[in-house]
C-alpha cells in the first residue's frame, strides 16, 4: 500500500497513469462504451462514475496544455441536447484546470477511433458520457 492514493485508483489504472507519456490520450468511458472493441489496454473501474474518477485522477494528471481543448467528449447534438453529466465533468475538471474552458466534441465513430488510438481505455459505471484526456508534460 501507499499512502494519498484514492482508493479507487486501481493498480492497473495507477500503472497506466504512470506510464503515459505527455500527448497520450485515457478514456474514461461510461458503462455502455463498447471498450472490449474499442481498446488497446482495457481497465475495469466498476462501482465508479466519471467525477469520482475525475476528481481522484486529475490532482495530479496534468492536461496538456500545448493543444487547445485536451479534454474529449462525444456530440451528441444529433440526437438532442447534450447529456446532464457533461455539465458536472466540466465543474470537475475546472476545479483541477483553470485553463480548460470546453470540451472538444466529436462524433461517435471518431470518438471510438480515438479510444482504439489511445494509452487505455478505463470502463466505469457512469450512465451516460466519455471523456478522452491528453496528458501534458509535467510542469516543475
Amino acid at each position: 500500500m501507499l499512502r494519498n492514493i484514492p482508493a479507487c485508483i486501481s493498480p492497473d489504472l495507477m500503472h497506466a497513469l504512470m506510464t503515459m507519456g505527455h500527448g497520450d490520450e485515457i478514456v474514461l468511458a461510461d458503462a455502455d462504451f463498447p471498450a472490449a472493441t474499442y481498446s488497446r489496454r482495457l481497465i475495469r473501474a466498476d462501482g465508479l462514475d466519471m467525477c469520482t474518477l475525475l476528481e481522484a485522477i486529475l490532482p495530479f494528471f496534468p492536461l496538456d496544455s500545448f493543444v487547445e481543448k485536451p479534454v474529449l467528449t462525444m456530440d451528441c447534438s444529433e440526437w438532442g441536447d447534450e447529456p446532464e453529466s457533461y455539465q458536472r465533468f466540466r465543474e470537475v475538471i475546472r476545479r483541477y484546470d483553470n485553463h480548460f474552458t470546453d470540451f472538444e466534441l466529436l462524433k461517435r465513430f471518431d470518438l471510438y477511433e480515438r479510444a482504439n488510438n489511445a494509452f487505455a481505455v478505463v470502463v466505469t459505471s457512469e450512465a451516460d458520457g466519455n471523456i478522452v484526456l491528453k496528458k501534458g508534460p509535467v510542469m516543475m
